[in-house]
């Protein structure tokens, strides 16, 4: 069970990437039935940590902190050498079985302790040439948002680090935690490709205020089979107009956004409840089982009654 997080404060460490990490392990939000971790920011100087930025950030901990953690974060950083005693935290972190998290460059602090060796990995795209250069043991991929090769998990540039710390929350602690702090920071709860070890599509959907009432209506009614020509009427478009004018504001079409949440609906019930898996596709508007396992197959490539084997927190009847 994920409890203990401790994040790295290296020198020149940058406050974004830097936030990501606090903002989605730091927060109590048990007001909203979501989780609390106990959380550090760790240094190997305690005091002034120069960020990338100029400014100094003020770390009491040591890295005494991180023995016992179960997740250590390592975001983005001035890339360089690293001080030894950052790499012997990560190793013995990658040794334990702890998850060990990088967002952007961070993933180079992880190649120097040598955890990424023989391991795919990702980093932002204008690095991605270089780690793959330098590190040529690992297998980097540019062209993903995050990748989770053990108990290793390697995210690309700036946002990208929320999708890979909302997986591990996920994977450790299921949909209904990860869906509090999403709604928390205004983000999508898992974007393109979900469960699955990696996610494909490095662009993420973009969501405009001019369509939240159709979206709304579309998830009420989630279960339903809605078309086009439905959903337009309800935008009072022309189905031609609100097609295109959707797909540019939303980045894909209405079909493949619903489908999307019906996915991400059907892996809630899967997860949370014992309905059965024809319930689960009716509830969710696949309609069949069978139907839903091909869009599961597809996009997360997995079954549903793998998927549910792996994340249930309840066992199914």
């Amino acid at each position: 069970m994920l409890k203990k997080v401790v994040l790295l404060a290296l020198p020149g460490v940058t406050p974004f990437e830097f936030g990501v990490i606090c903002e989605v392990f730091g927060i109590d939000r048990s007001d909203m039935g979501g989780p609390t971790f106990d959380f550090t920011i760790a240094t190997a100087e305690p005091g002034p940590v120069r960020t990338s930025l100029g400014y100094d950030m003020i770390i009491d901990a040591d890295l005494s902190a991180a023995a016992s953690a179960d997740l250590i974060a390592v975001p983005a950083h001035a890339i360089g050498p690293v001080d030894e005693r950052y790499l012997e935290v990560i190793r013995a972190a990658a040794a334990r079985g702890a998850w060990v998290l990088s967002v952007c460059s961070g993933a180079f602090a992880l190649a120097q302790a040598g955890v990424l060796d023989g391991r795919r990995a990702t980093t932002h795209w204008m690095h991605a040439d270089r780690l793959a250069a330098e590190y040529p043991a690992t297998e980097v991929d540019p062209d993903v948002l995050f990748v989770e090769d053990g108990n290793i998990v390697t995210s690309a540039g700036t946002a990208a680090g929320i999708d890979a710390a909302l997986h591990i929350v996920r994977v450790e602690l299921g949909a209904s935690a990860t869906n509090v702090i999403a709604r928390r920071m205004v983000v999508p709860p898992q974007r393109d490709g979900g469960q699955s070890q990696y996610i494909q599509s490095p662009v993420a959907p973009v969501f405009a205020d001019s369509f939240a009432t159709v979206t709304d209506w579309m998830l009420e009614n989630i279960a339903q089979e809605l078309t086009v020509d439905q959903l337009a009427r309800k935008a009072l478009m022309s189905s031609r107009t609100f097609a295109r004018r959707f797909r540019a504001d939303m980045g894909t079409t209405p079909s493949a956004w619903l489908n999307r949440q019906r996915i991400i609906r059907a892996q809630q019930l899967l997860e949370e409840t014992d309905a059965s898996l024809e319930t689960v596709a009716q509830e969710t508007g696949f309609g069949t089982a069978s139907v839903m396992r091909h869009h599961f197959l597809k996009v997360l490539q997995t079954t549903p009654t793998a998927y549910r084997r792996a994340f249930c927190v309840r066992q199914p009847a």
